[in-house]
């Protein structure tokens, strides 16, 4: 299997089915509608449905204008275009909600739990549900493509398994669709009927300002309808410029006929001087925020309150007006930049995509003769696809073609890889047919044991036997066996004929009796450095020592091996535990130097990692040894008692591990 179908990529890397496949999963494959298709944009504030007619809102904000210094000004509106691109990345942040990590049953509740709120302004997180229910569906239907496929099908007579979820899940969206309409036709209405309303104060303020004589009267009623002025809602956005003009001119044509008290009006500009100056302040911090999307939606709600705010005493307006300007261009050229930013990583990630693809590319097939040759190509491709999958995104043109070049390039070496293991099961058959003809002749000379050319026949046999390739294991285990019974069997016969070695035999085994009883007399809590050299007498003794009786030969080592295991366990466990003291002594001398416990803990963080691959290892040759012969019980008692000891030494080291990560996050003493 393409290790590259572990990946799971997200917008335009969606999964894709290959050659005749894909034509055929794209007949069944339904066409995600649009989630909503009403009008955009109908209100002032309303945000952008870019995200919803299949435009990332990741795209919609690398596209956007970044408007200049004339962000917004007392006389103009505040530049919508670069908050709208701002509430496109906000759809971006509402697909964040793990919706590519749910079941369709789960995607299909949280659509319904959406509807059944009935929050119609969620249509970003219906489009993000609806990508994720689609990207999970489309990879159902390639699986089952493939598998039909395996099976021997023809890829165009594949029919899709019905699925009542999507079925569910389309209902679910038309009715989201349905009311969204609703809803924001209803809004629509009222933006209309505000702007209308807004339109009938100005008139009303208009008559006020234009009533000269009586302009001081009608002072209170100028203020109400001000406050009513900005408690109407939304209106629609091509009307909010011309709106807000007229209000502005209405309301400086007021103030500027005003002959009411001086000192009334100087404490109405104040106040306004005061709320603006907190503005310019609120500004200035946003200059430094780190979050800069989030301080440039920040700076629209500022421009939105300073258009709120009345006039100032006319010779400081201009100042004021200058300072907050100077602010919202430095936040706005810092949005600019960051976009800049972003295109220059995604450029870089296309070029590492590029190189990768070339990498995969480059791989000549001809050159490999074997299996290990296969493998370890396929470890440099699987891990090419790793390398890949820590990659960010390109820019939206070329993500999916950089996706499928190397898709189709790993595709094409797991085929061949594939076709070579098919031939060599060819071999592995014929192999298996002469080792079955090996195993035929060994049996019939096991019973010719006493002439000395049926051994050398037998000897020769077995060195044929080595020049035979693999075969299947689950073969090669069954065959092995018959053929080691034969030769087992012959050997053993033989060797029944010197009976001139039974009394060596005999002896031996008295000797290593002597041995084992020996090392059962030295005590468990004797210290190596008293008792280490004796042992080792013993063992070379041991080794000296000819043969045992056949029967004898297991029972006698493993008496051996349990007195030589008893006492190097019981040393081992008192080292282990000394060392464990020594270091435990180390780490007090640490305490308080958090860099020593840092690079110490890195080290054995390493150790610990280097035993656990050399466990893995040892285990993976374990497997290698299934045959119940004298060299294979040997080298597999010796594979296991290695594991037992590597599994000591990682426990061990876990626990230095947890010492000095206890000593860690211990006070430092004063």
């Amino acid at each position: 299997m393409n290790e590259l179908d572990k990946l799971s990529p997200s917008g335009d890397e969606l999964t894709r089915v290959d050659g005749e496949a894909n034509a055929a999963a794209l007949k069944s494959e339904p066409t995600p509608e649009k989630v909503v298709g009403e009008k955009e944009s109908i209100c002032a504030c309303g945000s952008s449905d870019a995200t919803e007619s299949g435009q990332s809102a990741e795209s919609v904000i690398v596209d956007a204008e970044v408007p200049g210094d004339n962000v917004c000004a007392e006389e103009s509106s505040p530049a919508m275009d670069m908050a709208e691109a701002a509430e496109s990345l906000d759809s971006n942040k509402a697909q964040d909600h793990g919706y590519h990590k749910m079941t369709k049953p789960e995607l299909v509740e949280a659509l319904g739990a959406i509807i059944a709120t009935g929050d119609m302004e969620a249509h970003k997180e219906v489009a993000a549900i609806k990508q994720a229910f689609y990207t999970l569906h489309n990879r159902q239907l390639s699986s089952e493509l493939d598998a039909f496929v395996e099976a021997g099908n023809d890829p165009e007579a594949f029919s899709a398994t019905p699925d009542e979820n999507e079925a569910r899940f389309k209902d679910l969206l038309a009715d989201f669709r349905e009311k969204r309409n609703a809803y924001l036709e209803a809004k629509e209405e009222e933006c209309r009927r505000n702007l209308e309303e807004k339109n009938r104060i100005i008139s009303e303020l208009k008559a006020l300002a234009e009533d000269i004589d009586n302009v001081n009267v009608h002072f209170s009623k100028f203020q109400q309808l001000q406050q009513d002025f900005k408690n109407v809602g939304e209106i629609p956005p091509g009307s909010e410029n011309e709106i807000w003009k007229s209000y502005q001119s209405t309301v400086e044509q007021f103030y500027d006929r005003l002959k009411m008290n001086k000192e009334l009006r100087d404490l109405d500009f104040k106040k306004n001087l005061e709320l603006k100056t907190i503005l310019i302040e609120k500004a200035k911090e946003l200059v430094a925020e780190e979050d800069v999307i989030d301080a440039f939606r920040r700076l629209q709600t500022l421009h939105e309150q300073w258009r709120e705010i009345g006039p100032v005493a006319r010779e400081v307006r201009e100042e004021i007006w200058n300072q907050f300007k100077e602010a919202s261009t430095a936040i706005n050229k810092r949005h600019q930049d960051f976009f800049t930013e972003r295109k220059a990583t995604e450029q870089a990630n296309e070029d590492a995509k590029t190189a990768l693809c070339e990498k995969v590319e480059a791989v000549d097939i001809s050159a490999l003769k074997n299996f290990a040759d296969w493998d370890k190509v396929a470890k440099e491709i699987i891990a090419l696809q790793n390398e890949w999958k820590g990659l960010g995104f390109a820019s939206r043109k070329v993500n999916a073609q950089l996706f499928s070049r190397f898709r189709k390039a790993c595709d094409d070496f797991f085929t061949a890889k594939a076709e070579y293991f098919k031939k060599t099961k060819e071999q592995f058959k014929d192999n298996y047919s002469k080792k079955e003809a090996l195993c035929e002749k060994a049996e019939a000379l096991k019973d010719r044991f006493e002439d000395r050319s049926a051994y050398d026949e037998m000897v020769a046999l077995q060195k044929e036997w080595r020049t035979i390739g693999m075969v299947p294991r689950r073969q090669g285990d069954e065959i092995w066996k018959r053929f080691c019974t034969a030769v087992d069997a012959f050997h053993d016969a033989r060797k029944k004929l010197l009976n001139g070695r039974r009394d060596e035999e005999t002896e031996n085994l008295k000797v290593k009796k002597s041995i084992i009883a020996r090392l059962a007399e030295i005590p468990e809590d004797a210290e190596r450095k008293d008792v280490i050299d004796t042992i080792r007498e013993l063992q070379a003794e041991w080794q000296k020592t000819g043969h045992v009786p056949f029967k004898q030969k297991d029972a006698i080592q493993t008496g051996y091996r349990s007195q030589l295991d008893r006492l190097f366990s019981a040393f081992d466990l008192r080292e282990s535990r000394q060392r464990m003291r020594r270091f435990e002594g180390e780490v007090k001398k640490m305490e308080g130097d958090g860099n020593k416990i840092g690079r110490e803990r890195d080290r054995l963080v390493r150790a610990l990692e280097n035993r656990q691959a050399e466990l893995k290892t040892i285990e993976n040759n374990l497997g290698f040894f299934n045959v119940k012969s004298s060299a294979g019980n040997s080298l597999m008692k010796d594979l296991e008692r290695r594991i037992e000891r590597t599994k000591e030494d990682i426990a061990q080291l876990r626990e230095k591990i947890a010492l000095l990560d206890k000593e860690g996050n211990a006070p430092a003493a004063e």
